[in-house]
C-alpha cells in the first residue's frame, strides 16, 4: 500500500486519485509519528451482494415488490 502524509495527499489529490482508479490502496498519515489515520480504497459495486438480516439471516426474507415506489419525503418521515 502507497503511503502519504496528508500534505503530500493534499498537493497531490489528482494523482493520488489516478492510483485509487486504476485498483491501489493509499494509506494517509498524520503528525510527526506518521500515525495510519484513513485508507483511500477503490470502490467497488457489487450488484450481486445480498442484505444480511443481522441475527435472522437464513431464518426470514424479505422481498420488495417491483412497483413499490416511496418518495424522499415519505423515507425522510419514517
Amino acid at each position: 500500500m502507497y503511503q502519504l502524509t496528508v500534505g503530500q495527499f493534499k498537493s497531490k489529490f489528482s494523482q493520488v486519485l489516478e492510483k485509487v482508479l486504476k485498483g491501489e490502496s493509499i494509506g494517509i498519515t498524520y503528525g510527526k509519528s506518521k500515525k495510519k489515520v484513513a485508507t483511500l480504497t477503490p470502490y467497488k459495486k457489487d450488484k450481486s451482494k445480498k442484505i444480511k438480516l443481522g441475527l435472522l439471516e437464513g431464518k426470514a426474507s424479505f422481498k420488495i415488490h417491483p412497483d413499490f415506489k416511496m418518495t424522499d419525503e415519505e423515507f425522510l418521515q419514517s
